[in-house]
């Protein structure tokens, strides 16, 4: 009884109480189907509302917009990407280390140790190393990307004094692409910069 004095002062409130109060009786006393129903009659004619037939074909079609732990698909998919991570985490260390700190000053060459790993673990997987090394490799430094005067980069010094630029992101997507080959797209897609190749 207090709920209707609290209204009395309130056309539109009480306006509204009674439309929501009108369309959930229609929905309570609305005959049911089950949702596998809409598949199995598809030979009966009924007359389903635009609203219902869109939501029906939505639950049954459309997969989640979410990733579900308990689908083993994306279980698999978690598990190799922590694997790949685990994998390249070193080198990209590595590599970060040497072209953003200040271990090394422009146009120096790695240490032994150093050049050693990134030829191990990035220039033998460049897609065009053997162009990159061309009649033979002296050393590996760092210094500004001719073009791109902000980016430092790793050279390749060949043994005639000739210098050239690679990429070590390049030389990880072959990496990946090479070693876990059904996964690699998804896993470069989404943990390299775009138009990185």
């Amino acid at each position: 009884m207090a709920a209707p004095l609290l209204l009395k002062g309130f056309p539109l409130l009480r306006l509204r109480l009674q439309h929501y109060n009108r369309l959930a009786a229609r929905l309570l006393s609305a005959p049911r189907r089950p949702w596998c129903a809409a598949a199995e009659s598809a030979g009966h004619e009924e007359e389903v509302s635009s609203a219902e037939k869109s939501s029906t074909v939505l639950s049954v079609t459309e997969p989640p917009k979410y990733h579900r732990w308990d689908d083993p698909d994306y279980r698999k998919w978690k598990d190799k990407e922590e694997e790949i991570l685990r994998d390249i985490e070193p080198i990209i260390s590595l590599s970060k280390e040497i072209l953003h700190s200040d271990r090394y000053m422009d146009g120096e060459r790695l240490t032994v140790e150093d050049e050693e790993t990134v030829v191990e673990k990035l220039l033998s997987h460049h897609p065009h190393s053997e162009d990159k090394i061309g009649c033979g490799l002296d050393s590996i430094m760092v210094d500004r990307h001719p073009q791109f005067r902000h980016s430092r980069c790793l050279f390749v010094v060949r043994t005639d004094g000739g210098w050239i630029d690679f990429s070590y992101q390049k030389c990880l997507r072959a990496y990946i692409r090479d070693k876990y080959p059904s996964h690699a797209e998804r896993f470069i897609g989404k943990h390299f910069k775009r138009g990185s190749g």
